[in-house]
């Protein structure tokens, strides 16, 4: 069993682990020249990449083991004192030939329910189930994470193109802490940003974009949104373990 040491990847180690695949060190290259261009429109991943903040896993396509010790290993960075505020990003060895948007989505929820039956702590109680609860979101070891994904298949949203693999993005919602979608300076922040990804997309801001705890907003479908400017449609693949699939 690979340990969570091994598992959680840091910048550094694409400079000195002869181990790793050969595919994920071309995708890094890319990410990495993605993520520190001036003009990319995320200042927060910008600068973390170039500060050596981010974490990095990686899995196969025949292969996902790597990815629960990976997790468990970055959400113990939380636990440090005066933690920074981590993101991780988990590459997806590329299909063979490039897919189509909706193959992509279909392996980022596959991926999640996995993460999801592989976990060994219980949701509290007082945590919706069901993702189509306004205070949904999705949690591992305990903590609730934004997750959202990155692919091939994106040709309009650019932002959410980092290269030829799937790329998720795994972001602790207690790193939003006073930048929440109702506190000023999350409100500031978030839409300067968002100013900058319609720059980049030439798109309007995507309709499921929102901010955690509106009524009005369904988390799961912030999670991987379209290539486009259409609300997602139908009801979320996720299932809880203790919610019976529909």
């Amino acid at each position: 069993m690979i340990t969570k040491e091994k598992a959680l990847l840091t910048k550094d180690d694409f400079h000195n682990r002869p181990d790793l695949p050969s595919w994920l060190y071309k995708e890094y290259e890319t990410f990495h020249n993605t993520v520190t261009d001036k003009t990319f429109p995320c200042y927060f991943g910008m600068g973390a990449e170039l500060k050596g903040e981010l974490r990095y896993a990686y899995i196969n396509q025949d292969d996902w083991s790597n990815l629960p010790s990976a997790v468990k290993g970055f959400l113990d960075l939380f636990k440090l004192p005066n933690y920074k505020r981590h993101g991780l990003f988990v590459f997806v060895e590329p299909f063979k030939q490039e897919g189509a948007l909706e193959d992509y989505r279909r392996q980022f929820w596959d991926i999640l329910q996995y993460l999801h039956e592989a976990d060994e702590v219980e949701w509290t109680e007082d945590k919706p189930r069901d993702p189509e609860h306004y205070l949904w979101d999705f949690q591992f070891n305990g903590e609730p994470i934004f997750v959202f994904g990155n692919a091939p298949a994106y040709k309009k949203r650019k932002t959410r193109h980092l290269g030829n693999a799937m790329v998720l993005g795994f972001q602790p919602r207690k790193i939003f802490k006073g930048l929440e979608g109702t506190e000023k300076g999350g409100i500031m922040s978030r839409e300067r940003v968002r100013k900058r990804v319609e720059a980049w997309d030439q798109l309007p801001k995507h309709p499921d974009i929102g901010h955690f705890g509106d009524p009005t907003h369904n988390e799961w479908k912030q999670f991987f949104i379209g290539d486009d400017i259409e609300p997602i449609q139908g009801k979320c693949p996720f299932h809880h373990k203790s919610r019976p699939k529909k």
